[in-house]
């Protein structure tokens, strides 16, 4: 039979097919062709033996959180508790683009900001939404709700940014476990220890164990700039055509930044990026 594998705990598989689960294991061939099933795969499994046979072909995946043909994917982004972080933003934004799913930004914790705060997160999120990115508030409910339909969707982002918290707004019957933020390291305790794809709004949708870094594995300095969107609209006027927009001269992306064009927090990353954080 064919189905899909909505939740792994342990060496658990829990297969969804013809509305009916089967908690199969996978077989030991997947080790010899370095395959690993993932939440989210379509499989070929033995209903009767219960092991997974094949792993059908993938549109994508994402080795961290390990979820396989992702259409979209939500960053959940705290401003307070833990505190904004537009490196990590910017490298999840960057690796999601790179994997060809579709990012989506929700901002959490504005109701915790001082106003002179809260005037420079506004600025931040206005500046994503004018490069392309698609951009909710955490109180935005009605409107989350309807991003879910017919789709896969992964909620990712920094431990702690409210990840369990919103979906169990979005949805109470769900009652994720959600823990409080660890003010000593600025981040949260991880509460989700396993992948699960659950119904929500029409499709279904992943919580994931939350990470505090991420890197650019398989991923070329090049590969890092082309996942810019913005460095996407001027490249052309660089007097190089494979201009790295770091130490170049004429380039238009530096001109840019300098103009108050291209924020400069994103550019400061991508450099870092490049240099030191691949």
């Amino acid at each position: 039979m064919i189905g899909k594998i909505i939740k792994l705990v342990s060496n658990d598989y829990t297969v969804l097919s013809d509305n009916k689960y089967y908690v199969c294991k996978s077989r030991g061939k997947f080790r010899n062709l370095n395959i690993t099933p993932l939440v989210g795969d379509n499989v070929k499994f033995d209903v009767e033996k219960k092991y997974i046979l094949e792993v059908l072909p993938r549109c994508n995946f994402l080795v961290r959180p390990p979820v396989a043909n992702i259409d979209q994917c939500v960053v959940v982004t705290s401003v307070k508790e833990p505190d904004f972080s537009a490196n990590l933003l910017d490298k999840l934004l960057d690796v999601i683009e790179f994997n060809n799913i579709k990012p989506i930004i929700c901002f959490t914790k504005l109701d915790k900001l001082l106003d002179d705060e809260k005037l420079e997160i506004v600025n931040i999120i206005n500046y994503y939404k004018k490069i392309g990115y698609e951009v909710y508030i955490n109180d935005e409910l009605d409107k989350i709700k309807k991003i879910f339909v017919n789709k896969i969707t992964v909620f990712t982002g920094q431990s702690g940014a409210g990840k369990s918290t919103l979906l169990n707004r979005l949805d109470s019957s769900l009652n994720l476990k959600t823990d409080e933020i660890s003010l000593a390291l600025n981040r949260g305790k991880h509460t989700t220890r396993h992948v699960e794809l659950m119904n929500l709004g029409g499709g279904y949708v992943a919580d994931t164990p939350g990470f505090s870094a991420i890197n650019f594995s398989d991923m070329t300095n090049s590969d890092i700039r082309d996942n810019f969107v913005e460095f996407n609209l001027y490249r052309h006027l660089c007097e190089y055509k494979d201009c790295m927009h770091d130490s170049e001269g004429n380039c238009e992306i530096k001109r840019q930044v300098n103009n108050g064009v291209i924020l400069k927090s994103r550019y400061d990353n991508y450099l870092k990026f490049i240099h030191k954080e691949k």
